[in-house]
Order: structure tokens, then C-alpha cells, then sequence
């Protein structure tokens, strides 16, 4: 076995941003909006949140919901295609466009085919290991497909190879992280993963934003603390699921002020989504019921406004040119979180 890198491979709470002189008099002067994506298949966004293509997650309401408040919502494809056709176009019936997602085998081209035409902004490439040759494969089909007239996101990977492999394919956007996720098992199960901070600043340092595929963080995504210190790092967006489980628009069947949340490749949902069961990497659980999801999404704009203006900015480009961050001690958690006591 050899060393993939001797860097130390720093999460989340690993870290924290420095604080800067600021000229930034108000959260309200500070400017979220990212695109993801260049060119004909960009895709703006005022608020940089992506609604993760999980079952307790995502559908029309979601998706609605979220392009409302300036992100995007993507739909599972744990249901047959016509059905998500169908999601896709009710989220255009109320005014809002939204990604599909497809496999990286079998009728995945046909699947796209059938988003598209029903109207999504993008197609998802959606497996649990982007470092595939499956889904390499699958992104040069799709990219030959559909020309520029799509945009392609894929991954999920942790790597810069992985990275680079997926952008040669085609992709416009690539999700990092592995194995990071609140309901996902896969290091437990595996062995296998990287801290989604660190998967972010290994592909960062090799690039710049402009000439690569946009990178989206998803996994570990907790609050909007460490959606600042993703961004910060060189994504452009981040993805989440836990965050919104609990929300009304969320999908997860709900009981005693809880709704069901699981991992897409929990049993669960394998069993609800195809019937069968190919490995278990992930779990189910149950999240409290919190009310309306733009509750949530406002919270989470004043918290990553506040990141922004803590470090002297006004836009995300400024934010991951000037952002400094110091590593911290595993005692400073105790210091982060609240800590008052009656």
C-alpha cells in the first residue's frame, strides 16, 4: 500500500477562517450569486445551495422551494423516469427549472433524453464512485448526446484524478466528496474516503475556477459554517440533505413531529427505489419536522453573508481569493460550539 499524499487531509472542524479588517457595513451589501457551469450550459444561482437527488429530499415541492430562494433542486431517480419526467415538469408548472438524474449504466441516455424534453436545466450523473469508468464513460456519451446544449454534472469523487478524469469526459460541474455524507456508511462500510475539505483544496490547488468544471461540495455540509469554509476553499456551491429533511416541501413520510431521512444507498431506500439490494453503504433515520424549507435558507444566507463580510468581501470570487483559515485543535470544539449552562 503506498501514500496517496503526505499532506495532512483536514475536515471541517479542522479549521477556521480568520477573521479580516472589513469595509462591509451590512450582510445585505453582500452578493451570493455563483454560476455554475460556463458558457451556454451556465447555470445562475443567487443563493449557492443545491438540493441533494435523495428520496426525502428532493421532489417538485423541494425543488420549487429552493429555485424560489435562489438555489436548485435535483430529483432522485430512485423512481421510474416517467415519474421524474413528471417532477421535473411540475416544477416548471410553478415557475421553476430543476436537474434530473440518471445512472451511468444501462438506458441512462434514453433517461436523459426524456428529462430534457420534460425540461431540466441539467442532468446528474448520480453515482456513489465518479472515479468509474462507467461514469467516464457515461458523461462523454451524454456530452456527445447532447452537444452544449446540456449542462452535465457528475461524481461523486474525492480526488483531483477523479476530477480531471470527469472533466476531460465533458462535465460541467463535478460534486467532491466521498463518504462524508450524515446518512452515508461507505468509510465505515469501505474503507474508502477523503475529507470533503480536503478532496475541495487538493482539486483547488491544481486549478482555477475559470478553467475547470465548477466544483460543488457535497457531503459533511452541517450549517452554514462549513458551506462558508467549502466555498472558501474553491467550491461554488454545496449540496445538501439533512439540512432540508425535515423541512414541509421534503418528500420523507412524516410521523409524531419527525420525518423519515435516509441515505440512497441505505436498505431502505434500495429496497422502496428498486426493489433490490446491491450493498448497504448508508443508513436511515428520522429528523424533527422544522417547518417551511425558506426558514432554512434564509438562515443559511445570513450565515454565509456574515462568512463573507467577516472576511472584508462582498462576492464569492473575492471570498476564495482572500479567505485565510488557521488549523485548530481538536480542544477548540469545545470553544466553537455554545457552551452556556444554567
Amino acid at each position: 500500500m503506498r501514500e496517496y499524499s503526505s499532506k495532512e487531509q483536514l475536515s471541517f472542524d479542522d479549521i477556521l477562517l480568520v477573521p479580516q479588517i472589513s469595509d462591509v457595513a451590512s450582510r445585505k451589501d453582500v452578493n451570493l450569486g455563483v454560476v455554475l457551469g460556463s458558457g451556454l450550459n451556465s447555470i445562475k444561482l443567487q443563493t449557492p445551495m443545491i438540493a441533494a437527488p435523495m428520496d426525502t429530499v428532493c421532489e417538485y415541492e423541494m425543488a420549487s422551494a429552493i429555485r424560489k430562494a435562489g438555489g436548485i433542486g435535483i430529483m432522485h431517480r430512485y423512481m421510474n423516469i416517467q415519474d421524474q419526467a413528471q417532477q421535473v415538469k411540475l416544477a416548471k408548472a410553478m415557475g421553476s427549472i430543476s436537474g434530473g438524474s440518471v445512472g451511468a449504466t444501462g438506458s441512462f441516455l434514453d433517461d436523459a433524453l426524456a428529462l430534457a424534453s420534460a425540461g431540466a436545466a441539467l442532468i446528474l450523473v448520480d453515482v456513489a464512485n465518479g472515479h468509474s469508468m462507467h461514469a467516464i464513460n457515461a458523461v462523454k456519451q451524454l456530452r456527445k448526446l447532447f452537444g452544449d446544449g446540456m449542462h452535465i454534472m457528475a461524481g461523486n469523487i474525492a480526488t483531483w484524478e477523479g476530477y480531471a478524469r470527469l472533466a476531460d469526459a465533458g462535465a460541467d460541474s463535478v460534486r467532491v466528496g466521498i463518504g462524508g455524507g450524515s446518512a452515508c456508511t461507505t468509510r465505515v462500510v469501505s474503507g474508502h474516503g477523503v475529507p470533503t475539505l480536503a478532496s475541495i483544496m487538493d482539486i483547488s490547488s491544481n486549478f482555477r475556477t475559470s478553467k475547470g468544471p465548477t466544483l460543488i461540495a457535497d457531503g459533511g455540509i452541517r450549517n452554514s459554517g462549513d458551506a462558508a469554509k467549502a466555498i472558501a476553499a474553491g467550491a461554488t456551491a454545496v449540496m445538501v440533505g439533512r439540512l432540508l429533511a425535515g423541512t414541509d416541501e421534503s418528500p420523507g413520510d412524516s410521523l409524531d413531529g419527525y420525518k423519515v431521512f435516509r441515505g440512497m444507498a441505505s436498505r431502505e431506500a434500495q429496497e422502496a427505489g428498486r426493489g433490490v439490494v446491491s450493498g448497504v453503504e448508508g443508513v436511515a433515520t428520522r429528523v424533527k419536522c422544522i417547518g417551511p424549507v425558506n426558514n432554512i435558507i434564509n438562515d443559511f444566507r445570513a450565515g454565509l453573508s456574515s462568512a463573507l463580510s467577516y472576511t472584508g468581501v462582498d462576492n464569492i470570487i473575492d471570498f476564495q481569493r482572500d479567505s485565510v483559515y488557521n488549523k485548530v485543535s481538536s480542544n477548540s470544539l469545545n470553544e466553537t460550539k455554545p457552551h452556556a449552562k444554567e
